[in-house]
């Protein structure tokens, strides 16, 4: 079976996506907790506050072969933050990529799973990610090789607010507007915290917008958890995507921890240690506040 993009195949109205996308984030929070646990520390919060972001990418807007991740025709996603991975898997255990039950093996010895993203032993990761400030220069290229192939894949870069510090990514920036790259996405978690401090107090990337529109991108930014704001964007983006024309970016303010209260709370919130008797208060508080909602 082919996924792909809900709004481009079932016909359904953006409450009903919006639905759709949601139950797909709440249990995808599920599983990240579940992986955090058999850690019992990590990127949990980041983690947390991107679930949106990504149920958005890969429940309604990719185009894949769960059964095939290296079909030739599916659209590229790639984690440039390679620390973001246990979310990412998440992500891919939501669309039938990965096992749902191998989630339990995520940063155990022999898994498929590392702590960091690595493209050879994860299906469904594009890249390995590592050192920051790469993802969006791999992308340019891939998109420009897919271009050239008469491809009509699209290319979804996630990266980091604290990635907009590298040159590289500004570099990257450029020559997709230069080379016209108009089926390029750029998805930022704006979560304002980097491992040395807030981003404004490592080296402040504001205005962002500003920057992104200077160098030529069709630029939006939206509450990164705010699942219609989300759709609204990426359909904005994809309307005016075309081979030769201008690449899209998606500023996504979010939340660390988003979901549990607890986890929101913590101000060393950037790589979490999590006491073990906390860890069921924290699912305790995920599915209360989401029947709370939904109700």
């Amino acid at each position: 079976m082919t996924a792909v993009s809900a709004s481009r195949t079932k016909g359904l109205d953006l409450a009903a996506r919006a639905d759709r996308v949601r139950e797909a984030a709440h249990r995808m929070r599920h599983h990240m907790l579940d992986m955090g646990e058999v850690q019992g520390q990590g990127y949990v919060g980041q983690a947390l506050g991107v679930a949106d972001m990504l149920a958005v990418t890969y429940v309604d807007q990719l185009r894949l072969k769960p059964e095939d991740p290296h079909w030739e025709q599916r659209d590229r996603f790639l984690l440039s933050t390679g620390h973001y991975a246990i979310a990412l898997y998440a992500a891919l255990a939501e669309a039938g990529i990965v096992p749902a039950d191998e989630l339990d093996t995520y940063g155990s010895d022999g898994s498929r799973l590392p702590m960091s993203g690595m493209a050879s032993y994860t299906p469904g990761m594009e890249i390995s990610g590592g050192s920051l400030g790469h993802g969006l220069t791999v992308a340019v290229g891939m998109a420009l090789g897919l271009r050239l192939r008469s491809s009509s894949s699209q290319v979804f870069n996630f990266l980091s607010d604290g990635e907009l510090d590298e040159g590289s990514t500004w570099e990257a920036a450029m020559g997709a507007k230069h080379h016209g790259l108009g089926g390029l996405t750029a998805m930022v978690d704006m979560n304002a915290l980097q491992a040395d401090g807030k981003t404004e107090s490592v080296l402040s990337i504001e205005p962002a917008e500003e920057k992104w529109a200077a160098c030529g991108w069709f630029t939006q930014r939206v509450d990164g958890n705010d699942v219609e704001a989300l759709l609204a964007a990426f359909d904005a983006a994809a309307e005016q995507a075309e081979p030769h024309g201008t690449p899209s970016v998606i500023l996504c303010d979010t939340v660390i921890g988003r979901g549990v209260p607890l986890l929101e709370a913590r101000e060393k919130a950037h790589f979490m240690r999590i006491d073990e008797h906390e860890w069921q208060q924290c699912r305790d508080q995920l599915t209360a506040g989401f029947e709370g909602a939904s109700a």
